[in-house]
């Protein structure tokens, strides 16, 4: 039997395929008054490609591929297409000037498949934010305080260029960096933008944009941590990835909407800072010991409260890493997970697909873990689980929303946890905060005010009577910030360490949870523990100046509590 070779059939089958479709698009044009246009007879710019992002192009038909100042040459497939305005809107929002064109699909997957070989710095990789290790070098050279990255944007952004906007992220993020910024703050007010770091918990101001440079910026930071550009009245999360020296930094995005525009917050995961050791917290000796001990135990839930940044993730981690061997099986359920450690199974809680803390915890248990963390107790079944696991031969760790470690024992009680199951599965609560540290380099030192003399007074007979063995300064002189030097950033601050209290759960403590549950008896039960509260724990800190009054009282109530004694 004869065969019969199919290519030229085919090939001419593709032909008439492409020809109908240009005959269509060529009519479209006439209908709608569009310029036709075959994209295979054109060049395809890509700085205008790159305008308009590669999901939002395919979603709204459309690509753009000549670009002439701000005039920017944009082929559609179909006027109607409601994700078509929302593309063009934001392109006149941003300063540009569409000019349409009609072309047929084909043309447009042309333009598409050239999206891979934009290769600008921050979108070689999706999600990636590749900073040069000369770049990085080059900002650490020459910042030596904020005003110094301030300095450095300004070169850019002079005569308001809008050139360079990928650089000037770079130098944000850069210098976020190399000040040790844990927060980048970008927030539209009706005359300009606010730029502002993180430094050690606290906000301080960098630079201010114009609008104009503005809109460009978002528009870049939108594009990396994969977030609609069309999107511009409803919040938004993403993330992305900073390539830096020896290290991958993880930075989640947020964006709000807001009455000059969209506020964007990225915060930057470092896993540096997680990388802390539990004796380089800042723990008191005693209480450290405390610590070792209770996680060494085969089972048991261990607590940790406090506001949100207390540090409490960073204390459980530290946790985590002591306990970490070869011989351990650990399960975490966070949201999310923002940093990853080595030889523990990290799992992400997703409400959307209905993965929550319940529902991990459960799953968790069915893994036969012997370490369970789980990120946050927020609901009666879940604090029941954990409790039930704890006295099931597991070792939990979590956190809880209180203010102080007494508070968490009655936080469990309100989620519906019997009392008397608490008393036996619940073995440490720990409350926390976190304070400035003084500059070594520029603190002074001062006579305390009267108020403050007294205070310090009755706080330091306290720690006395719980602690004979510590040596308590006399309070006659304490630190306060000075004006700021090269070493601090020019803020008088350097670095943050913990202020700390804990309850273990002994047969004194269990008495009290087992009638009248409330907090101040639970305190006071707890006295004979020899464990410093926050405050007094504060103060002793302040005595030995590693920080001020002003910043401990930012934190931890020292007047008020007096009322307890």
């Amino acid at each position: 039997m004869p065969t019969f070779d199919d290519t030229q059939s085919l090939k001419k089958l593709e032909e008439t395929k492409i020809r109908e479709a240009e005959d269509l698009a060529q009519i479209l044009s006439g209908k709608y008054g569009i310029p036709y246009l075959d994209l295979s007879t054109v060049s395809i710019n890509t700085d205008a490609l790159r305008l308009i992002e590669e999901s939002v192009a395919k979603e709204a038909k459309i690509a753009g591929f000549q670009m002439t100042g701000k005039k920017v040459s944009i082929l559609v497939f179909s006027p109607n297409n409601p994700a078509l305005d929302e593309a063009l809107n934001d392109l006149k929002e941003r300063g540009y000037s569409p000019v349409l064109y009609m072309g047929s699909e084909r043309s447009l997957e042309r333009a598409w498949g050239r999206y891979k070989e934009i290769s600008q710095a921050v979108e070689t990789k999706a999600g990636l934010v590749d900073i040069s290790p000369e770049l990085l070098a080059e900002v650490l050279a020459k910042t030596k305080a904020v005003a110094d990255v301030k300095n450095q944007i300004k070169e850019l952004t002079a005569g308001n260029k809008s050139q360079g906007v990928s650089r000037i992220l770079e130098i944000v993020i850069a210098g976020a960096l190399a000040t040790k910024a844990s927060d980048i703050h970008l927030e539209p007010q009706e005359e300009f933008v606010r730029l502002r770091y993180r430094l050690d918990g606290m906000l301080h101001d960098v630079d201010f944009f114009d609008h104009n440079v503005y809109k460009l910026i978002v528009s870049r930071i939108k594009l990396i941590s994969a977030l609609k550009l069309n999107v511009k009245k409803s919040s938004q999360d993403g993330r992305f990835t900073i390539v830096a020296e020896d290290r991958d930094i993880e930075v989640r995005t947020s964006v709000l909407p807001g009455v000059y525009g969209e506020t964007i917050v990225m915060r930057l995961l470092d896993p540096n800072s997680i990388s802390v050791n539990l004796e380089d917290m800042g723990i008191e000796e005693k209480l450290l010991k405390v610590f070792l001990d209770e996680i060494k135990k085969p089972n048991g839930l261990i607590l940790t409260t406090g506001p949100t940044g207390s540090g409490k993730t960073t204390t459980l981690y530290a946790f985590l890493r002591k306990v970490n061997d070869s011989e351990t099986k650990i399960i975490t359920i966070e949201d999310p997970v923002e940093y990853h450690m080595k030889g523990l199974s990290q799992t992400q809680v997703s409400e959307d697909s209905g993965y929550t803390f319940l529902e991990g915890l459960r799953s968790a248990l069915r893994q036969d873990p012997d370490i369970i963390m789980v990120g946050e107790i927020r609901d009666p079944e879940t604090a029941k689980i954990a409790i039930n696991s704890a006295l099931t031969g597991h070792l939990v760790f979590s956190t809880l929303h209180t203010n102080d470690a007494a508070g968490a024992i009655p936080r469990l009680v309100d989620l519906g946890v019997n009392p008397k199951i608490i008393s036996s599965a619940l073995t440490l609560t720990i409350a926390q905060r976190l304070v400035r540290k003084l500059c070594p380099e520029c603190k002074k030192a001062t006579t305390p005010k009267e108020e403050d003399a007294k205070m310090i007074e009755n706080v330091s007979k306290l720690i006395k009577e719980k602690r004979p063995d510590i040596a308590v300064p006399d309070g006659k002189q304490v630190w306060v910030a000075g004006e700021g030097c090269e070493f601090c950033n020019g803020v008088g601050y350097k670095g943050r360490t913990g202020v700390f209290e804990a309850i273990i759960v002994d047969a004194d403590v269990s008495r009290v949870i087992t009638g009248e549950v409330n907090a101040r008896d639970i305190k006071i039960a707890s006295h004979k523990q020899g464990i410093l509260d926050m405050r007094e724990h504060g103060i002793l800190k302040v005595l030995q100046g590693m920080t001020s009054i002003e910043e401990l009282e930012r934190v931890v109530e020292l007047r008020l509590a007096e009322e307890l004694y």
